[in-house]
């Protein structure tokens, strides 16, 4: 997995409209965080966004697929690839976003 910096600061941009939003290099990838809360990350130049069932539903009428760490194994994480028509529309990314931020503040309250 890799993050390239034009990237991540893509991703940042395109979400300057909703929130500050921060982001952490990790295990080859990187962790998209705001207020504390990962609500996303970046895998190979690829962005993901934290899913619940609030919000999983718009993921996978898009089409999208779920976040697996490891090729060739069945694991999944709880988090879909954006679909680049979403990730380049700049307000309808951080609509998105915003669900994401609010399933992942959900999740760490569980």
């Amino acid at each position: 997995m890799g993050v390239s910096d034009e990237f991540a600061s893509y991703v940042c941009d395109q979400l300057a409209g909703w929130a500050k939003v921060s982001v952490r290099k990790m295990f080859g990838g990187a962790g998209l965080y705001h207020r504390g809360f990962m609500f996303g990350l970046i895998a190979d130049d690829v962005a993901y966004l934290k899913v619940d069932d609030s919000n999983r539903g718009d993921f996978v009428k898009a089409g999208s697929k779920p976040f697996r760490p490891y090729k060739g194994k069945s694991t999944v994480m709880s988090y879909y690839q954006v679909p680049g028509d979403i990730l380049e529309d700049a307000a309808a990314f951080c609509e998105w976003a915003q669900k994401a931020f609010e399933a992942a503040s959900r999740a760490k309250r569980r």
